[in-house]
């Protein structure tokens, strides 16, 4: 019995999908638009066909700015019931996926029980679950098998997962290009870094890079989105747009290539560490090397000293990086490179990359955008509290503190009293009626 197509073959053949017109109508985009994105590989479809409880998710060209938001336990603090409750917090603040990065504890059921809670896709890092095997069992990292490392891609899989992160162009070549030109951070992913030290110990190439079809294999079974990671990413923006980065960009493209013609759906991921003049240039050379497969970024961020205040410096990079054409931003929360988030770390985090992302969206003209700040600006000159509640970003917080405003039910907020502009304007209005 053949067995049903994924969503790229599907779009090949000319055949709308159930979640092909289930993301237009998401979208308010004609089917035809997402089956031609698909085909095309300008968009992807998210969705394991194995996880039918939730509803498939379209990224991509001309489609709405999308998030995610970054969970995940540590050795240090293995909470499954923290983790279920950020899972909670960031759907309700607005996330459109979900990333597990657990570390700690039993990773396997926790990822089952994140899978189980979410009703967005949910994506995994399955190099960090296989690392963790490999301690767990005795051995270094280093001696893990590709064997162990696929073993738990297939996992992921039947779990249900829908996009997973794979370093696959972190290869001997472009950690050579690092080492030769020298960075100050060096590599500061994960997945990146631990490959990166098996090729030294191992003396072998990365596994996924050169047994690439077997990572096609598994992602076409269960039609998982493949996440092409940006392992060699800049840490700094002194290590930004370097050899090593453009190098693994390089690579990329050409494993894009080769998952199309697999009927695999890929996204790329993007770099970290930008300096804001040079993201549309970094965005335009990823669009250009992957061919226009939709780019996934981490902010960016456009400067390295606001620990603290992560989630501002992503929102302000992730908004350029948007309008230049990046299709997938990754939150980031005033907790970054300082700790583990907390329950209020995430819901920052959610809301800035909203911001970014609708800020993003207005500027590339996305259908319908723009209606909500002008639906804010008409509920604002009748003093319609209400309406400017339900046309914020985050109507909890909006809430909270007009509440919190003396005058708030009159016709001024506790800022200017008598001297509102706008209360000013309705007068003259009135009196020259």
């Amino acid at each position: 019995m053949e067995s049903k197509p994924t969503q790229l073959e599907a779009a090949r053949r000319g055949i709308v999908s159930e979640e092909m017109a289930a993301c237009a109508k998401q979208e308010n985009v004609a089917p035809e638009t997402i089956r031609k994105g698909v085909e095309e590989g300008t968009i992807v479809v998210v969705r394991n066909n194995r996880h039918a409880s939730i509803a498939p998710l379209a990224i991509g060209k001309g489609l709405r700015t999308k998030i995610n938001t970054n969970i995940g336990t540590s050795k240090d603090r293995a909470d499954l019931a923290l983790e279920l409750e950020k899972v909670r917090i960031s759907i309700a603040a607005g996330t459109d996926t979900i990333m597990d990065l657990s570390t700690g504890g039993d990773l396997g059921a926790i990822r089952r029980a994140v899978i189980g809670a979410s009703t967005v896709s949910i994506g995994t890092v399955p190099i960090y679950q296989a690392a963790v095997k490999s301690v767990n069992s005795g051995k270094a990292i280093v001696e893990m098998t590709a064997d162990d490392l696929f073993r738990v891609i297939e996992e992921n899989g039947e779990d249900g997962v829908d996009f997973i992160t794979v370093h696959c162009g972190v290869t001997r070549r472009s950690v050579e290009c690092i080492e030769k030109q020298g960075r100050l951070l060096g590599i500061v992913s994960r997945g990146g870094s631990i490959l990166a030290h098996w090729m030294d110990y191992n003396g072998r190439e990365n596994p996924l890079y050169e047994q690439y079809d077997r990572l096609l294999e598994i992602a076409k079974k269960y039609d998982m989105v493949l996440s092409l990671g940006d392992g060699l990413r800049p840490g700094c923006l002194a290590d930004a747009t370097d050899r090593g980065q453009v190098e693994e960009l390089i690579l990329l493209g050409e494993l894009t290539g080769r998952a199309r013609e697999r009927g695999v759906q890929v996204m790329i991921e993007g770099p970290g560490h930008v300096p804001i003049k040079d993201i549309q240039a970094n965005i335009q050379m990823e669009k250009s090397l992957c061919n226009s497969a939709p780019f996934y970024v981490l902010g960016p961020l456009p400067t390295d000293i606001a620990p603290g205040y992560d989630h501002i410096t992503a929102a302000i990079g992730g908004a350029i990086a948007g309008w230049a054409g990046a299709d997938y931003l990754c939150y980031v929360t005033p907790s970054e490179h300082l700790r583990l988030p907390t329950l209020d770390d995430v819901r920052e985090g959610v809301i800035a990359s909203k911001i970014a992302a609708h800020i993003a969206d207005i500027a590339k003209g996305v259908p319908g955008a723009i209606e909500r700040d002008h639906r804010m600006a008409r509920a604002r000159k009748e003093f319609d509290w209400e309406g400017q509640i339900e046309a914020s970003l985050d109507p909890v917080r909006s809430r909270a503190w007009l509440e919190k405003s003396t005058s708030a039910k009159e016709e001024g907020c506790t800022m200017c009293g008598d001297l509102c502009a706008v209360k000013m304007g309705r007068r003259k209005k009135t009196k020259a009626d």
